[in-house]
């Protein structure tokens, strides 16, 4: 499945005051995922296999490294879980980096909610505008996620610029 999306992705002390903030707009929660995500080593984009107790998911995207909210084109292939297709990936691709985290999921329409704590790296929120059908606009998008972060009362300070999986890599290449 191709997906287009606007997000962005900030740092906070803790996830407890946005996700009450979300909860005055009445979301659809879908539960607290527990996922492990393994990024492949890989010329173009980003490859992750993605595998928790609501979400499994093989996901390419490209998405540039800038703090503001930016596109992702995402192509998500949703599977059983399978230690077979990581076995694969592995020996052909080899692994750059393993994350793990604790996300609370949410929407809003078409917006996706994460409130994530990740090992290693903290608190997170991340908001992505989704396009699953290709009937909005990148600038729509970019509205909805301009609107959540404005109604978070987010500071630009704390946008953050690059996936997981890199912030993840960085860290072991200083240690």
């Amino acid at each position: 499945m191709k997906l287009k999306n606007v997000e962005f992705k900030v740092k906070v002390s803790n996830t407890d005051q946005p996700e009450q903030r979300l909860k005055e707009l009445n979301p659809v929660f879908k539960g607290e995922d527990h996922q492990t995500d393994t990024y492949f080593k890989v010329k173009h984009g980003r490859l992750k296999l993605r595998e928790g107790n609501i979400e499994n998911a093989l996901i390419h995207y490209h998405r540039p490294n800038t703090a503001a909210a930016k596109q992702s084109d995402v192509i998500l292939h949703t599977h059983h879980p399978d230690k077979a297709l990581k076995e694969i990936l592995t020996i052909h691709l080899g692994i750059m980096s393993v994350v793990k985290k604790r996300r609370r999921i949410y929407f809003v329409d078409n917006v996706k909610f994460h409130f994530d704590k990740v090992d290693g790296l903290g608190c997170f929120v991340e908001v992505e505008a989704i396009d699953s059908e290709g009937s909005l606009s990148t600038e729509s998008l970019q509205r909805q996620c301009d609107y959540y972060f404005d109604y978070f009362g987010f500071d630009s300070q704390d946008l953050v610029d690059r996936s997981y999986g890199e912030m993840v890599f960085l860290q072991k290449t200083w240690l």
